[in-house]
């Protein structure tokens, strides 16, 4: 079926994902621009639109009600707004020739084609599900919608056993650890890697691998899950390695995701290493005029190693959106690129990262200094004081600072907002030194944790 174009003299923007990176930049473009201007279409194969995938843990851990505390804006908000947005509809096939896309109803089985002036791709990413036998089985799921979410509280709600198994230890995986041990389950977490979170250094992921212990995890390290078994019913009933068996009543994958690019690959748009495709700095696909990419699905700039870079946040997503929001409405705006900022938690344990790891520097040919120190969240002697332990990478003969990662109790993960700040701004650690941060006992010694790390750095630059 064939949709034809209306006769009118409007603009038809169309958005292919309901979620930040999409439906921000719809929102964005009908502020911009009016609707007897521009007319927005969007699809979203799923049931829920502009959520927080981030909060998925939490929901399922039951520190946050769901779904509807995670939804942003409802579709029924989207429409009073001016946008069509088309619930459960998966646009299947983008033709960029003839500037339209083949969407089909996933619940009617209806298809038709949509054509488009502008076009916005908002696919997302999808986890990665190991290639193994039983990976399918029912009791396995992948946790990245509201919709698999809420499958996942089915499968936990109707299983009698309490044994839970998370294959990765990233942070999906150790927050979905911790959602389960609050539930009330025996979790075994199988990690491939030395230590959990390999996003930092091991020597600070053993940090977070005590505190999992702590909390009655049991860790696996460098095992990988060869198989799923799964029982006469043909439900999971353990994971195995090549030396050992884990009995689970219900699977988490928490291996990690990868952007959602197949439409965008079949239909012969750029895409970079990571699989993400390729935008500039206004967030149009390169080479593609009336074509934006925004969110899980796209790849961006790394402003401390100069490369392009996978990152899945929905910080990202939503800037994203606003950036093509702006550019579709006549505006203009950027996206520079990003530092690689995150910040999660294990109980009362939060963890934080921006920049680079050891092992990131030296792929990019980096020669630098690392240092490590020890410091409290508060002065020494004010209640409540907590250990922080701060590792900081500097360009060796540069000073410039290249990495911040901390783990510490309360007060210790949003620190790294300081680190976040002097990446992007490309200071030295000499420079961080001088930086007047707040300082009351209640908040913090009189040498701020992250300085301290600066200088310990600055003397180990002047002493290489």
């Amino acid at each position: 079926m064939n949709m034809s174009r209306t006769r009118d003299t409007r603009e038809r923007l169309v958005v292919i994902g309901g979620d930040a990176a999409g439906m921000s930049a719809a929102s964005q473009a009908r502020r911009m621009r009016d609707p007897d201007e521009l007319e927005i279409v969007a699809f979203e194969r799923g049931h829920f639109t502009s959520y927080s995938a981030c909060g998925i843990p939490y929901w399922v851990g039951g520190d946050v009600d769901g779904p509807d505390r995670l939804i942003a804006r409802t579709p029924e908000e989207h429409r009073e707004r001016g946008i069509d947005l088309r619930m459960r509809t998966e646009v299947t096939e983008i033709d960029v020739d003839r500037q339209r896309v083949r969407a089909r109803d996933l619940d009617a089985g209806s298809e038709s084609w949509t054509s488009y002036d502008k076009l916005v791709i908002a696919t997302g990413a999808r986890p990665i599900r190991p290639d193994m036998p039983g990976a399918d089985a029912p009791g396995v799921h992948g946790v990245q919608t509201l919709d698999d979410g809420q499958a996942l509280i089915e499968t936990l709600a109707h299983t009698r056993g309490r044994n839970a198994v998370v294959v990765g230890a990233g942070y999906i995986g150790v927050e979905m650890a911790e959602a389960l041990i609050n539930r009330g389950y025996e979790v075994t977490v199988v990690n491939r890697g030395s230590e959990p979170m390999s996003t930092l250094d091991p020597d600070m992921g053993r940090l977070v691998h005590e505190a999992m212990e702590g909390l009655g995890i049991t860790m696996v390290n460098d095992t990988e899950v060869t198989k799923v078994l799964t029982g006469e019913d043909g439900r999971v009933r353990a994971v195995a390695t090549q030396d050992a068996e884990y009995p689970a009543d219900v699977v988490v994958l928490g291996i990690g995701v990868r952007p959602e690019t197949t439409l965008a690959k079949a239909a012969g748009l750029p895409l970079g290493g990571h699989g993400g495709l390729l935008t500039d700095l206004a967030m149009r696909v390169r080479g593609h005029e009336n074509i934006w990419a925004g969110g899980d699905c796209v790849e961006v700039l790394d402003l401390v190693s100069g490369q392009e870079r996978h990152i899945a946040l929905g910080t990202h997503a939503n800037k994203h959106g606003q950036v093509i929001g702006t550019g579709v409405g006549g505006g203009y705006a950027t996206f520079p690129g990003v530092v690689g900022t995150a910040v999660s938690k294990v109980c009362d344990l939060e963890i934080a990262r921006t920049g680079l790891r050891e092992k990131d520097a030296r792929r990019v040919g980096l020669q630098f200094v690392s240092v490590t120190i020890e410091s409290t969240s508060r002065a020494g002697y004010y209640p409540g004081a907590s250990p922080m332990t701060v590792k900081m990478l500097a360009e060796r003969r540069t000073g410039r600072l290249l990495g911040v990662q901390i783990v510490g109790r309360e007060g210790a993960g949003k620190r790294v907002d300081i680190a976040a700040v002097a990446l992007t701004a490309g200071m030295t650690v000499e420079r961080m030194t001088a930086l007047d941060l707040g300082y009351a006992p209640p908040f913090s010694p009189v040498w701020d944790p992250v300085l301290v790390a600066a200088r310990k750095a600055v003397a180990k630059v002047q002493g290489s």
